[in-house]
């Protein structure tokens, strides 16, 4: 018992600065100090230079070598890619606005892997799992973004041609950003103090600023009218998903640490990128926003479960 509690203290220290963010933002919005221009400018600039320049400096940093596990990477491609098209098939069938499918559908599949995922491993394994989180992060974000560009455009622009995913795709600043990353990785290359502090600023624009945005658009009223697609995504998001992934990688026979990113890394609150991204691309931002609150809030609870169970059976 005294083990769950210690798990508990620790998802509500790593959720709850989130939490005061979103709550900032709500209040600051209704006292007026952020207004919708503001939130559209700051949503921009968080997709368009600091997300990808936080990215950029993470990867940069990290030691290929010494992250590579293509098995895990591999695995978790495939989790990503299996889970997508199952959410993409009940969406399809279970909500009934077609724009709001992507929403949802994203909202499902996304974690957010480099902010909560990335402090769940080093709490849990200490250096060796920033190591071993820190390219998984890079690549399955990569999908994560390819996939989330895909289905925004398929519920968004229902005529979008193949040719307009792939320019959306190779031109989305979040992929820019990782792809530019991996080969400074790869080849070991130290990078400028200026180039690195100056990205730094940058880099740290991003979770506040995107939570200040998100906490700005939460609308409790409309709240309610979404309940049924919030719902639908963060019960997807919360259990689904790192079941997926967790009972997919026993019998692949992941344990130990792999397995405990795995489990980390899914069971994580919807990313907040992914309200920047529909809100960018012009899809249903308080539907995205109310997602990223739910799974916040209730992830403190589920993910100290599933860290529990895991741990309990000597798995992780």
């Amino acid at each position: 018992m005294n083990a769950f509690f210690d798990i508990l203290d620790f998802s509500f220290s790593v959720t709850g600065p989130i939490f005061v963010i979103l709550a900032l933002g709500v209040w600051l919005r209704r006292v007026g100090m952020l207004t919708d221009a503001f939130v559209e400018a700051g949503s921009r600039l968080v997709f368009t230079v600091a997300l990808p320049a936080l990215l950029f400096i993470s990867i940069s940093k990290t030691n290929f070598e010494a992250a590579a596990n293509v098995s895990l990477v591999a695995f978790g491609a495939l989790a990503t890619v299996t889970t997508f098209v199952v959410l993409e098939w009940v969406a399809a069938r279970w909500v009934a606005e077609p724009a709001d499918r992507g929403v949802v559908v994203q909202g499902g599949f996304r974690s957010n892997m480099g902010i909560v995922g990335l402090a769940y491993c080093v709490n849990a394994y200490g250096e060796s799992g920033l190591v071993a989180a820190s390219l998984y992060l890079g690549l399955i974000t990569i999908l994560f973004n390819i996939l989330a560009v895909i289905t925004l455009s398929r519920s968004l622009h229902a005529r979008r041609s193949v040719a307009g995913v792939l320019r959306g795709i190779a031109t989305n600043p979040i992929i820019i950003g990782i792809v530019l990353a991996l080969p400074v990785s790869w080849a070991g290359v130290k990078l400028p103090a200026l180039v690195i502090q100056s990205g730094q600023y940058f880099a740290n624009l991003t979770l506040p600023l995107a939570l200040l945005c998100t906490g700005a658009s939460l609308d409790f009223a409309r709240l309610r009218l979404e309940t049924r697609n919030t719902l639908l995504a963060s019960v997807a998001k919360l259990v689904f998903v790192p079941l997926v992934f967790v009972l997919g990688g026993l019998a692949v026979g992941f344990r130990g640490i792999d397995l405990g990113v795995l489990l980390l890394m899914s069971s994580t609150p919807a990313a907040a990128a992914s309200y920047v991204m529909v809100r960018a691309m012009g899809g249903n931002a308080v539907l995205a926003a109310n997602i990223i609150a739910l799974t916040t809030l209730a992830s403190i609870l589920t993910t100290s479960v599933g860290i529990m169970i895991v741990r309990g059976a000597g798995l992780m």
